[in-house]
């Protein structure tokens, strides 16, 4: 796509959308309706960024440094976006994740996960972050914030949407190979026989990246979908410092907690920075879990939250509170 000679300053950008990897901010990229040249950034800014505008806003997409994964480096990069781009009102944050299904909620690989409050949770939950009291019990401390008010309301209109309509995110899912046929070339959907349940009691045999070593009958059955257009679930995600890759751990917190998905960074966002988590499932977050459908779980978080960024009103985002306000009254 050509960029599009726009003169446009810092003060312009008003949602900001940050990546953990390379992957995710290159399917970012591809969901620009429209490419911007770069601005000149603080000294104190070290993100490299592009600049893009989906449908009325104005977006400014951050990655985390390369090999740099968790909570903190995340908050850096965040807090340095905020002093190039003073006008940001709130950030998504978009990328894979590991899912955490159950016998009512059937997650597959490619579906996708919006963190939505619940209960006394802000729609994340750090779940390695506490202290350990009698008898040994870790008990979590703390609560992060929710997301803004006007993306809130988003969702609510879009999961409205989508009961009346057909949804907009497979259109921005196909257009990824004919505008980027390298990046489709990954970033496409998977297949039945590559998406795989095991038991959360059965761990992964062999030291093979592919699960041809493990017994399928330890597979979970699960009723063939109609469609393979990725599902949309809403509820709470959780977000530490470590990689979940063990299914009895993902089990145990999956209940004990009531998450759909686990991933690394959103905690240190959401806790200073007005936010929403968009994570598309890339695997089940136990010792089975490989690489093969990261592009396509990144595409398919993005390709949703370019049909979000579709139904936020450009006025309700102007009088949103400036997301810099916010990160100095928690003292960073």
């Amino acid at each position: 796509m050509e960029t599009i000679p726009v003169i446009l300053m810092r003060e312009d950008y008003r949602v900001g959308w940050i990546c953990a990897l390379p992957v995710e901010m290159a399917v970012a990229v591809a969901m620009l309706d429209e490419h911007h040249d770069k601005l000149p950034q603080s000294s104190t800014d070290n993100n490299t960024y592009q600049l893009g505008r989906i449908g009325a806003h104005n977006v400014a997409i951050a990655c985390l440094p390369a090999g740099s994964t968790g909570t903190t480096s995340t908050a850096v990069v965040a807090s340095q976006m905020l002093s190039t781009f003073t006008s940001i009102r709130f950030c998504l944050m978009v990328g894979i994740g590991g899912g955490a299904p159950s016998p009512d909620i059937d997650i597959r690989l490619g579906d996708v996960v919006v963190s939505q409050p619940g209960g006394s949770s802000g729609g994340v939950i750090q779940y390695d972050f506490g202290k350990t009291v009698q008898e040994g019990r870790f008990a979590r401390t703390g609560s992060l914030n929710r997301p803004p008010g006007v993306l809130l309301t988003a969702v609510a209109s879009l999961q409205a949407r989508h009961m009346l309509q057909e949804a907009k995110y497979p259109e921005y899912l196909s257009t990824i190979a004919s505008r980027y046929p390298k990046l489709g070339e990954t970033a496409v959907y998977q297949g039945r026989d590559h998406d795989q349940l095991f038991g959360a009691d059965y761990d992964h045999q062999g030291g093979n990246a592919t699960c041809e070593g493990c017994d399928v009958s330890r597979l979970v059955h699960r009723p063939e979908r109609s469609s393979t257009e990725p599902a949309i679930y809403y509820g709470l995600i959780a977000s530490g410092n470590q990689v979940m890759k063990h299914g009895s751990t993902r089990e145990r917190l999956r209940k004990e907690l009531g998450v759909l998905c686990f991933e690394m960074e959103a905690a240190g966002l959401v806790d200073n920075f007005p936010c929403l988590v968009i994570r598309g499932i890339c695997d089940y977050a136990d010792t089975h879990k490989s690489k093969h459908w990261q592009a396509y779980a990144a595409a398919t978080a993005a390709a949703y939250a370019k049909e979000l960024l579709y139904v936020v009103p450009e006025s309700q985002v102007t009088k949103t509170r400036l997301a810099i306000q916010r990160l100095e009254d928690s003292g960073e």
